[in-house]
């Protein structure tokens, strides 16, 4: 079973020992690693879709983990029962959906213990949905996979520190640890945006200027990020 080195190092942010719920499964990686490497007791494998759901089935009985590896066609957390598991994987996602899924999902998420995230976009709607509903970031990894950037949270039952709305964006401990993998995300942003300020200098229609006007308050903000590291 060939799995990516992203969703590898999401399944090694579960706390060993517990039930996991994996939202969005698709060919049921993660739950195989989990129980390949024994950090989790009890996987429930989850998908929207029957196609990716019956891969996963076939993978799950290929590796001999029916006994362990339960699989359900569930939007979200709708067949997951309260208390029925420890933590739920969200990895694959835009942020918005990951946050739609969080609330309608919510009696839940409330009975969770921890939740490991990976958000493909709009990560800071995530941080911030997560301190409304009482979870604090305890960690942060960022990795690149296949040329691609990719953050994963971890998150706890707690109360946070205060963030900033760069925190928010960029993510307060990759920022705090000078994280290399952020710094050279950010230094990518800086020279896409770089490109872009250029092209909208040479426009001058309404929509031009005031998203020229974003793009120079965005470059302006990671270069004071990086004068930092």
């Amino acid at each position: 079973m060939k799995i990516s080195n992203r969703l590898i190092e999401v399944s090694k942010y579960v706390t060993p020992g517990y039930r996991v719920a994996d939202i969005g499964t698709d060919h049921g990686y993660v739950p195989i690693y989990l129980m390949d490497n024994k950090l989790a007791t009890y996987v429930i494998a989850m998908d929207v879709n029957q196609g990716p759901l019956k891969r996963a089935e076939l993978n799950i009985r290929e590796n001999g983990y029916e006994d362990v590896i339960e699989t359900r066609l569930s939007n979200g957390f709708e067949k997951l029962n309260v208390l029925e598991t420890d933590v739920a994987v969200i990895a694959g996602m835009g942020g918005e959906l990951i946050k739609k899924i969080l609330i309608e999902g919510k009696e839940v998420v409330d009975s969770l213990k921890e939740l490991v995230i990976s958000p493909h976009s709009d990560i800071d709607i995530v941080r911030k949905y997560l301190h409304e509903i009482g979870f604090r970031i305890i960690c942060e990894k960022m990795l690149i996979d296949e040329e691609k950037f990719y953050t994963i949270i971890k998150v706890q039952k707690g109360k946070d520190k205060d963030y900033s709305e760069v925190e928010y964006k960029y993510g307060a401990i990759l920022l705090d640890n000078k994280d290399l993998i952020l710094k050279e995300f950010l230094m990518n942003q800086l020279n896409k945006y770089i490109l872009i300020e250029k092209r909208l200098m040479n426009e001058k229609t309404d929509n031009s200027i005031c998203r020229l006007k974003q793009i120079q308050e965005d470059i302006q903000e990671i270069k004071g990020i990086l004068e930092n590291y």
